[in-house]
């Protein structure tokens, strides 16, 4: 079960970065680290949208320490704070399409809005960070492929030299990450065609997906094991 939602959160995560980056004036919201990349771009160029690059990170810190501090309550009571956390994502994304449908399309890169939705999807990227560190240690990231990306080919060039000692478990976990890859790439992949097609409409997509993701974990609780 905990593949399955993982494909569905590469997914959120890779729509919403995309979404942020062409709906937000190149604001990345998974990704928040490519956003000092874009602040150097902005500041040489001399163009707007310095205020949301700047703010990304520490927003994105915050919420990560909040996650945490949430998650170490619900341990001490011997409780799972995987719902409790991916619910309040769930809701974040849903109040910032909301924003979004309503202020949007967004003229100027630093408008207060344009601000509110990004730092609210910046802070749902977070959670969904956090989660994974947390409580789904045996999959890969979800929001970002870097270094999904170079596990790969580093175990595929292992496979190629028969350096592996375990060949079984390499190709499981090579799966694995290329799922994770996979899904995210689908992801950008979808959002930047739901954006030409119908422009701000788009931001409605990964809260429907976060509420079917609930769904599915209610039915179906995430074990740790899995």
């Amino acid at each position: 079960m905990n593949k399955d939602i993982a494909k569905l959160m590469s997914f959120i995560a890779g729509f919403a970065d995309t979404t942020g980056f062409v709906a937000l004036h190149g604001l990345f919201l998974a990704h928040v680290t490519g956003n000092f990349v874009t602040l150097g771009a902005a500041v040489s160029q001399g163009t707007s949208g310095m205020i949301g690059k700047l703010l990304a990170l520490p927003i994105f810190c915050i919420t990560l320490l909040a996650t945490r501090f949430l998650g170490n309550v619900y341990e001490r009571e011997g409780r799972s704070a995987f719902m409790p956390l991916f619910a309040f994502e769930a809701l974040l994304l849903t109040f910032g399409a909301f924003l979004a449908l309503y202020h949007g399309p967004f003229i100027g890169a630093d408008g207060s809005p344009l601000l509110v939705v990004g730092m609210l999807w910046v802070m749902a990227m977070a959670i969904q960070n956090g989660i994974h560190r947390i409580h789904m240690k045996g999959c890969p990231p979800t929001t970002v492929v870097t270094g999904s990306t170079t596990q790969i080919m580093l175990d595929f060039t292992d496979l190629l030299m028969g350096k592996q000692s375990n060949i079984q478990a390499t190709k499981q976990q090579l799966k694995g990450l290329l799922s994770s890859v996979f899904f995210f790439a689908l992801g950008c992949a979808s959002a930047a065609v739901s954006y030409s097609f119908v422009s701000i409409w788009c931001f409605v997509v990964p809260p429907v997906l976060s509420v079917i993701t609930l769904y599915l974990l209610r039915r179906n609780p995430l074990h740790n094991s899995d």
